[in-house]
């Protein structure tokens, strides 16, 4: 059973499969391939396979000179995912199965790729509707992190009995062995707040971000770590939108802005904050693995109390304004016993749980379905 694991996106995908296709590849007459247009992917991807154990996979890059010069003209970590797909579309055909963290790859089906199954592997666990594309039922096989999505997929009709399975989370396995548990970014021990906004247009930054940083330049009781979503810093002109803002804090001292390094991608600060601040990143899921006080900013003013797609704001006060942070995190800290038991429940569903780890749970369930029903 040959299987490829497909990377066409930023890097941060790599931590929702890499745990997974190592223990896939130490199945018995399981072949594992791991792809991506990125040969700095694919360095990234070799260390978090030595950080887990090491493994038997064969990596290919999926490159060209056209490939080459559209990445170098936006600047970003890959080039255009649709550019990728037409260049690896005859390499992938040979494959069983190809897993991937998106859905955008469904298109090369349009490109002949049709022997594989397309198996689609849990890219966060966040409520957003995005996370829950009509795509998704496209698929052969869907992994899923737990009950919240398996009922809400299921409701919706993307996923059929024996096309899918809830094994857990992944990247816990595969960020648990890629970030070092000991690394401080600040030299004392004020409690630390990480600010975490989305990319998407439902993110709290382009209307609070630079209040938030004023409102935390301006006190002494809190540490601020500014760590985006990935995807809000990608690019040529992403990288010159943030240039004078990076400039004007880079000598504070409680004040750090991570533009992308891997701590930004393997949990490092949602592992080590004391509090978060965020809007609709599922990433507030990763830092309730150990619970603490959250604060969410509404930039878009919604209406968010019986809809679904903001779920996670039951987990603490929902601010209208960035104005007196300081003074609204003091009161996240104190009041946090109110919104523990919501906390530990939201978590609970998000995330199954088991002796086994989640990557080896996932491993099972493709093989189980490539070489079962799933086949027919």
């Amino acid at each position: 059973m040959r299987v490829c694991f497909l990377f066409n996106a930023q890097r941060h995908q790599l931590l929702h499969g890499i745990s997974t296709a190592v223990d896939l590849s130490r199945r018995e007459d399981c072949e594992v391939h791991l792809a991506s247009p990125s040969e700095e992917h694919l360095d990234y991807a070799r260390r978090l396979s030595s950080r887990l154990g090491g493994a038997d996979i064969r990596y290919h890059r999926i490159g060209s000179a056209l490939l080459s010069l559209a990445q170098m003209l936006t600047g970003g970590e890959v080039p255009p995912k649709l550019l990728t797909l037409l260049r690896g579309a005859q390499h992938l055909n040979r494959f069983d199965a190809i897993a991937v963290p998106e859905r955008t790859s469904l298109l090369l089906r349009r490109m002949g790729v049709k022997r594989p199954r397309f198996i689609h592997l849990d890219h966060g666990a966040g409520d957003r509707a995005a996370g829950f594309d009509h795509r998704i039922a496209e698929f052969d096989m869907v992994l899923m992190a737990g009950e919240k999505h398996r009922t809400r997929m299921m409701r919706e009709n993307l996923i059929r009995e024996d096309h899918y399975a809830v094994v857990g989370y992944p990247k816990f396995d595969a960020a648990d062995a890629a970030r070092d548990p000991d690394w401080r970014p600040f030299a004392d021990d004020r409690p630390v707040v990480l600010y975490n906004p989305h990319f998407s247009a439902f993110g709290s930054w382009d209307r609070f971000g630079r209040e938030v940083l004023r409102s935390f330049a301006a006190q002494d009781r809190y540490n601020l770590i500014v760590a985006p979503h990935i995807r809000l810093l990608d690019g040529r002109a992403a990288a010159t939108r943030w240039a004078g803002l990076l400039a004007e804090y880079a000598d504070h001292p409680r004040i750090r802005i991570d533009t992308g390094s891997d701590r930004s991608i393997d949990m490092t600060y949602t592992t080590l904050a004391d509090v978060y601040l965020g809007d609709v990143s599922s990433q507030v899921y990763e830092f309730l693995r150990a619970p603490g006080p959250c604060l969410f900013l509404n930039a878009q003013g919604v209406d968010w109390r019986d809809d679904e797609n903001y779920g996670h704001w039951r987990f603490g006060p929902v601010l209208d304004t960035a104005a007196d942070l300081s003074d609204a995190v003091d009161a996240a800290r104190r009041n946090h016993p109110g919104f523990l038991a919501a906390q530990v429940a939201g978590f609970a569903e998000t995330f199954a749980t088991a002796a086994e780890p989640a990557s080896g749970r996932a491993a099972d369930a493709i093989v189980s379905f490539m070489r079962g029903a799933g086949r027919n």
